[in-house]
C-alpha cells in the first residue's frame, strides 16, 4: 500500500491534523474512550472499561472545515468511515486515512457519470492502486461533487 502505518487512534488524529494543516482546514475532534463508550467494541464484559485484554479501545470523530463537508469516524478495529459531501466511505484502513484526505484535497477525487443506468460515482484514488467508488444517491450530487464530473 505504502502509506505510513497508523498504530493508533491517536495517531491517526494526529496524522489528520497535519494533513488538515498541510491544505489550510480547521478540526474538531470528538473523542469516545473505553469500552462502554466505544460503538463497536462487543469483547468486553458490561460496565468494561477496557477490553478483555486490558487495552483502552479508542474511537474518534473528526470533523474537518471547509469544502467538502467532511468528516472521518475512526474506529479502534483499525479502520475508518469518511462522510464527502454527504457520500459514505466506509472501510477504509486507518493506515489509508492521510492519504484518502490528501486525494480528496489535493484535487485527485473526481465524480464518475454513467450513461446506462444513469448514475453517478464519486471515485477517491490512493496511491499504490488502491481505490474507493461509492454510488452518488440520486439527488445530492452537491455544487463540490457536480464541479469534479468527468
Amino acid at each position: 500500500m505504502g502509506h505510513e502505518h497508523l498504530p493508533s487512534t491517536e495517531a491517526a488524529v494526529v496524522a489528520i491534523r497535519g494533513v488538515a494543516r498541510e491544505y489550510g482546514r480547521e478540526v474538531r475532534v470528538t473523542d469516545d474512550i473505553g469500552t462502554d463508550q466505544v460503538t463497536r467494541r462487543t469483547d468486553a464484559g458490561v460496565f468494561a472499561v477496557t477490553d478483555a485484554g486490558g487495552a483502552l479501545p479508542h474511537d474518534a470523530y473528526v470533523e474537518l472545515g471547509g469544502s467538502p463537508a467532511m468528516s472521518v469516524q475512526l474506529y479502534a478495529d483499525g479502520d475508518a468511515k469518511f462522510v464527502v459531501d454527504g457520500i459514505e466511505v466506509s472501510d477504509v484502513p486507518r493506515d489509508s486515512v492521510p492519504a484518502f484526505l490528501r486525494s480528496v484535497y489535493g484535487g485527485l477525487a473526481y465524480v464518475k457519470g454513467r450513461f446506462f443506468p444513469p448514475g453517478y460515482f464519486l471515485v477517491v484514488p490512493l496511491p499504490g492502486d488502491e481505490t474507493y467508488k461509492e454510488l452518488v444517491p440520486s439527488g445530492m450530487l452537491s455544487p463540490w461533487l457536480s464541479g469534479r464530473v468527468r
